[in-house]
């Protein structure tokens, strides 16, 4: 099993930019801050469901102290030479209920210029390269219908998926069968 607490892993966006990807870290909050300062209103509103200025002091704490037991969360770090920002994160979360062990909920956000590069893409596949390595089968997320960019994600992973539309929400099920 991977230990995803102390995730590192070189990697290259889709245009060639080399990323570093790793577990997130408590003392990642002020990128975390930055990062977050950085993204326009719908890039917010279509991650946190909501317009926000800010992250409260428990947001913060919530995004970087992780139980990796439960938990995984990923960033991005971008190139040395642009000043190691931190491009994006994702995360999955076991799903509350009796598929605990199996399932978990999924999301993402791609820094402001990093937007359109493949962020979310790359990780999305660290993530679910950990995920079947602790036995999941099943990634969950919830996307407003407007995000056309995270659903594209979605269907250009390879993982077989199913939606289902409820209102402006479409409820997004991604399959996690081991590669044959």
């Amino acid at each position: 099993m991977i230990d995803a607490k102390h995730y590192f892993a070189d990697d290259t966006l889709s245009d060639g930019t080399p990323v570093v990807v790793r577990a997130i870290r408590m003392d990642d909050r002020s990128a975390i801050l930055a990062a977050f300062r950085g993204l326009d209103r719908e890039s917010v509103y279509t991650r946190f469901f909501t317009y926000k200025k800010a992250l409260t002091d428990q947001e913060l704490h919530a995004i970087t102290d992780v139980d990796f037991d439960h938990v995984v969360a990923l960033v991005a770090i971008g190139p040395p030479e642009k000043g190691a920002p931190l491009i994006g994160g994702g995360r999955y979360a076991a799903a509350p209920g009796r598929d605990a062990a199996t399932v978990a909920e999924l999301a993402f956000v791609s820094a402001g210029e990093w937007r359109g590069r493949g962020v979310a893409s790359l990780l999305l596949r660290h993530l679910v390269r950990i995920a079947r390595g602790r036995g999941l089968t099943r990634f969950e997320a919830e996307v407003l219908a407007q995000n056309g960019a995270m659903l594209g994600v979605f269907r250009r992973s390879g993982l077989p998926m199913t939606t289902t539309v409820d209102g402006d929400t479409i409820h997004v099920s991604l399959a996690l069968a081991p590669l044959a």
